[in-house]
């Protein structure tokens, strides 16, 4: 395979050439590695969420079923934000079709003891009834659960609770070992511990990625419309359709616009994800900075926590992000202490719509594509972002998800404005190495027909999933709620007709008592009260656990 192919005229010309000559020198290096199977080691994991609704399409303010489990304890079946809002979170797996057949079986499990509740299928909210309408969940008398509860409390207070009432896709991924070893290798880094150069990398694409992700939010975004119960009086500057939607014509993904998770204070934060070591610092001086209109409502006042503290950012969760890096933290740590001290373990994805259109919200060609395009956000040049491109790079998401079906849209470059089309082009051609040389231990070339596939939608928006939506919606006059519903039925059917798993449904109804008796546990196990857990829990996060393999 020969990567000089990727370097295109144009744009591309712009670069350096030791830029363009450490790309391909890393796709050529890689090559053998490929074809022993390195790229058939990835792993990944995929969390979903979804509203339960009625038989009518409404919001349920039922409880978390007890026969799915504790959602404190459970592994894989538990809630977000709203005590009606499921949450699964499938292991990792090697093969995305593991991954999907798991994620398809807690479906099937939950829907045993639904009733006549429906999962939702879109990520925009079905009908609410104002914001008391979205049950905060509750997980418990633990002062773990009750920390979960107060957080949500705070996210209510700061943000409403139907913007919580939003559900997606979130999608972990990580490279095996030996993928950063030869890596590390081919850059002549080996003075550099593996450590750091393993979050060194995933920095480097997650700055890639933050310069491209409208490339997903334009291919995958299934969310232009809205039920008029979500807006409350809001004009969102969208069109009236039917009698109670709320449409755009031109949007990917309302999801991720101003509409969804966006925040005013959030909006001025400046998380810097230059370095490991700067994107701690900013995070954490963010949950020190306290912020005047939090603290005039009190933290705890009469006896009743409002919010965990008064500050920018209660924890780390806090911080809405299209991408996190991440690492599994221990009980004794947050978030960020388990990076600094132990580096990136993987990274989370965080702006993909569900997928109404099929009954996981998500498929394995949509998995195919997003694992080559974070390949080659890994393997292509990556400097570092100033506060100028970031203000481009903030705007040209903005563009896009209000904006993406639009044929005219222009994005923003440092040498100027470009149309939409003319970069999609660029990067589908870019990244066509990648896939092949993904696909060079695998016969069905799936990554290359991904590739192949969705590059059709570049020139036609209208089969985008928003568009196909958007078609539907004016072609039969439906309101989104209407819509949604027809395809909730259909997945539910599906559901029923497809067989679980018999291992899989033993080990789900273990894990429903276990869970239960973990919480018991938990809630027995607690030996101070709430307020003095809080203060050991800050105290405890101030404190800096600084490995300096990790820096």
């Amino acid at each position: 395979m020969r990567a000089t192919r990727l370097l295109r005229a144009g744009s591309r010309k712009r670069r350096c050439s030791t830029l363009s000559e450490q790309f391909t020198r890393r796709i050529d290096g890689l090559s053998a590695p490929a074809q022993q199977g390195l790229f058939g080691r990835i792993r990944r994991g995929i969390e979903k969420e979804g509203l339960r609704v009625d038989s009518r399409g409404h919001i349920v303010s039922t409880p978390h079923p007890h026969a799915l489990g504790s959602k404190l304890t459970h592994p894989y079946i538990t809630t977000d934000y709203s005590e009606s809002l499921l949450e699964y979170i499938t292991p990792v797996f090697s093969r995305p079709s593991d991954a999907l057949a798991f994620l398809g079986d807690l479906h099937r499990y939950s829907y045993r003891y639904l009733g006549q509740e429906l999962i939702w299928p879109s990520s925009m909210p079905a009908e609410l009834d104002g914001n008391d309408s979205v049950p905060i969940a509750d997980y418990g008398n633990s002062n773990v659960g009750t920390m979960k509860r107060v957080y949500r409390n705070g996210l209510d207070m700061r943000y409403g609770r139907i913007m919580q009432s939003i559900a997606g896709i979130h999608y972990n991924f990580s490279l095996p070992d030996e993928l950063w070893t030869h890596l590390q290798d081919i850059d002549g880094q080996q003075a550099v511990s593996a450590q750091a150069f393993r979050s060194r990398g995933y920095f480097d694409l997650i700055r890639n990625f933050r310069r491209n992700s409208w490339v997903l939010m334009y291919l995958f975004g299934a969310s232009p419309a809205v039920d008029r119960s979500f807006l409350e009086g809001r004009d969102a500057g969208l069109l009236p359709h039917g009698e109670q939607t709320e449409l755009s014509d031109t949007a990917s993904t309302l999801r991720m616009s101003d509409l969804g998770y966006q925040n005013k204070v959030q909006s001025q934060l400046r998380i810097c994800f230059n370095s490991l070591e700067n994107y701690i610092g900013t995070l954490r001086h963010a949950i020190v900075t306290p912020w005047p209109a939090y603290e005039r409502e009190g933290v705890e006042v009469d006896g009743q926590w409002r919010q965990l503290n008064a500050n920018m950012l209660q924890i780390e969760n806090e911080y809405y992000s299209d991408i996190r890096p991440k690492r599994v933290a221990r009980h004794d740590e947050t978030p960020t202490q388990a990076m600094e001290s132990r580096g990136v373990e993987y990274i989370e994805v965080r702006c993909l719509d569900l997928n109404p259109f099929t009954p996981l919200g998500i498929d394995e060609q949509q998995i195919h594509f997003i694992d080559t395009f974070l390949v080659w956000c890994l393997l292509s040049p990556s400097p570092w972002i100033n506060d100028e491109e970031c203000d481009r790079l903030d705007d040209n998401r903005a563009h896009v998800v209000r904006g993406g079906r639009d044929a005219s849209l222009m994005l923003s470059f440092a040498h100027g404005d470009r149309p939409l089309h003319e970069c999609l082009e660029e990067i589908f051609e870019a990244m066509a190495p990648i896939a092949e040389l993904m696909d060079s231990a695998d016969d069905s070339a799936s990554h290359q027909k991904a590739l192949a596939e969705l590059r059709t939608l570049i020139h036609h928006p209208e089969k985008t999933p928003a568009g196909r939506m958007h078609q539907q919606m004016r072609e039969s006059g439906s309101d989104f709620v209407t819509w949604s519903l027809e395809r909730a039925r259909e997945h539910a059917q599906w559901f029923a007709q497809t067989p679980m798993d018999q291992a899989r449904d033993t080990l789900l109804d273990q894990l429903v008592e276990t869970s239960h008796q973990q919480q018991r546990e938990t809630e027995e196990g607690d030996d101070v009260d709430f307020s003095t857990f809080m203060r050991r829990y800050f105290e405890h996060a101030r404190q800096l656990k600084v490995n300096n393999g990790a820096q």
